[in-house]
């Protein structure tokens, strides 16, 4: 049994669908009683195991064959009597013919069966009946003898042997004919009979009306090739049916232990499986519900924390799996709710700043009369405005970065090739009109095969921050050096160099913060966001590389410039 609720409750609802609330604002509940994942691994085992119990009590292979080695048996004892029938029981009429005596047969088909249960017939040549092991000779005339289940059998016939003979009516393959048994017997209402003396010992399954196979032989009796009569013998299948129900009440019994394990092992997977995973699903949606509400006065939303989803990592399957995902993922939504709090934190400060500067200017501007003045205070405006401007562009292009990195595939990226194309870049801008007052070489040569996997416009945004913050820094007439090596760990390693003041020491990690801004002191304020470094870092990071900056040095000690060098996992040539 189950219910459902909405996540929000704003009132009662009485039915489902008289609800307005859409599907995924409703979570499934479930009451006292198995989970349907229960159900569903008990339905699969118990079903797979009722499949092969049924075929295994059907057995309909295993009765043919004993009901092949019966009629071989019965075949054989028709056979011995109807030999001794030859000898014993043949006299001569009055025309020196030999035929079968009635009395004699008799007598002998009593004596022959008397120690079994097996039904004996002798017919003559006219299909009239000589003999029946059933008919008592006595004073009073005939009397049939017939053996009557005791109390105890009929009842646990009946217990048993209901569901049986109704499982092998639905299931039976071979439809036996029924067996005709009328009070005066004839030789013609057998079919068998007539088979015998024409083509020799026969056998027949019979189907009884009250349930059951009846067995029959039937052998022509013989004297001297010459036949005079028929014997058969009928003998109802108790000891099969006996062997059959024995071995499925033996297979009913390993049913009934295999069906109680497999119930206890069922429940136990179904525990093993449904707890963990409620845990988790009741710890997600903890989180989730944690994570939109707004705590404190300026409305921050509260962090996630990775502790909050349960550790299954020791169970080492998937569901061990599922836990070490959901928590590693719950620690980079963590992470980055964080760094979009900080980032939101930062843009305002960032904005706040040129839009202070921009009311400032305007509010003066309508107060000022000199012509001068105001000219400088509309440059001062244009000026921000353009700041503005361009912190807008390279907020909006920080903001996207983060889902194109995990959007765009990641390609070979073929570092040597790479460089080259963006010195020659470089060069081609150093020659032209207005162009740099640096210059930017590739040096040493880089060697073909270093192959990086990452966005390739991703790693050239990457180089082009780095040699533009490197070209702004170095002094004129000097260059900037690009080089490109794979390291003994297996990775390549960039590095590019200037020749300029070098970085303040306990700025070496500062200036890769996001708008941070160390600019040389000829640049005009506001050409640069401090974005550049920050996004840098950003990408390489993604692409489980590093960067960091350092300071060069000469033999005396001294600063001669700055580097910069990232380090990227490398690809093998294969």
């Amino acid at each position: 049994m189950e219910i459902w609720y909405p996540r929000h409750w704003p009132g009662r609802c009485e039915a489902r669908k008289a609800c307005a609330w859409p599907r995924s604002m409703w979570r499934r509940k479930h009451t006292a009683g198995l989970s349907p994942l229960t159900w569903r691994i008990l339905a699969v085992n118990v079903m797979a195991l009722a499949i092969l119990v049924g075929s295994l009590l059907y057995l309909g292979r295993y009765q043919d064959r004993l009901i092949s080695t019966e009629l071989d048996g019965l075949l054989m004892q028709a056979r011995l009597s109807a030999s001794a029938v030859a000898e014993g029981a043949v006299v001569l009429d009055r025309d020196e013919r030999n035929i079968l005596s009635p009395l004699l047969a008799r007598l002998m088909i009593r004596r022959l069966v008397e120690a079994s249960a097996t039904r004996t017939r002798l017919f003559d040549l006219d299909d009239s009946l000589l003999a029946d092991s059933r008919i008592l000779l006595d004073p009073a005339g005939k009397v049939q003898a017939k053996k009557l289940p005791s109390s105890t059998d009929f009842t646990e016939a009946l217990r048993i042997t209901s569901f049986f003979d109704l499982t092998d009516r639905l299931l039976q393959k071979r439809e036996y004919p029924l067996y005709p048994e009328e009070e005066i017997q004839h030789g013609d209402q057998y079919e068998v009979v007539s088979r015998a003396q024409a083509e020799g010992p026969v056998t027949q399954v019979w189907r009884l009306p009250e349930g059951g196979l009846l067995l029959s032989a039937a052998v022509p009796v013989q004297r001297y090739k010459q036949v005079l009569g028929t014997v058969m013998l009928t003998r109802p299948d108790t000891k099969i049916n006996a062997a059959i129900q024995e071995v499925r009440l033996d297979t009913l019994k390993i049913f009934g232990v295999t069906l109680m394990i497999t119930v206890l092992l069922s429940v136990y997977l179904a525990r093993a499986i449904g707890r963990p995973l409620k845990l988790l699903a009741k710890a997600v949606e903890g989180v989730r519900r944690g994570q939109t509400q707004m705590v404190g006065l300026s409305g921050t939303a509260r962090l996630l924390n990775h502790n909050a989803i349960p550790d299954f990592s020791r169970r080492q399957d998937e569901i061990g799996d599922l836990s070490i995902a959901l928590r590693e993922m719950t620690s980079a939504l963590a992470a980055r709710i964080g760094a979009i709090e900080n980032f939101a934190a930062d843009v305002a400060h960032e904005i706040k700043n040129p839009l202070t500067s921009l009311r400032s200017a305007v509010e003066t501007a309508g107060k000022v009369s000199d012509p001068e003045r105001q000219k400088k205070l509309m440059q001062v405006i244009r000026d921000d405005v353009d700041r503005l401007d361009r912190l807008i562009s390279d907020i909006s292009q920080a903001s996207r970065l983060d889902a194109e990195l995990t959007r765009d595939e990641a390609s070979v990226v073929e570092i040597a090739q790479m460089l080259e194309t963006l010195v020659g870049f470089y060069a081609q801008d150093k020659g032209s009109s207005g162009g740099l007052s640096s210059r930017v070489v590739l040096d040493p040569p880089p060697k073909s095969g270093l192959r990086v996997s990452g966005i390739e416009a991703r790693l050239v945004q990457v180089m082009q921050n780095l040699i533009s913050n490197a070209l702004s820094f170095a002094p004129p007439d000097t260059q900037v050096t690009v080089s490109v090596h794979e390291t003994k760990g297996g990775s390549v390693e960039i590095r590019v160099e200037d020749e300029g003041g070098g970085i303040p020491e306990n700025k070496l990690e500062a200036i890769f913060d996001r708008f941070y801004s160390e600019r040389p002191k000829a640049e005009k304020f506001g050409t640069h966001s401090g974005l550049g470094l920050s996004i840098s870092k950003q990408i390489v990071e993604a692409r489980h590389g590093r960067i960091w900056a350092e300071n060069r040095m000469d033999a005396q000690g001294h600063v001669i410039g700055a580097r910069f060098i990232v380090v990227l996992p490398a690809m093998d040539e294969d």
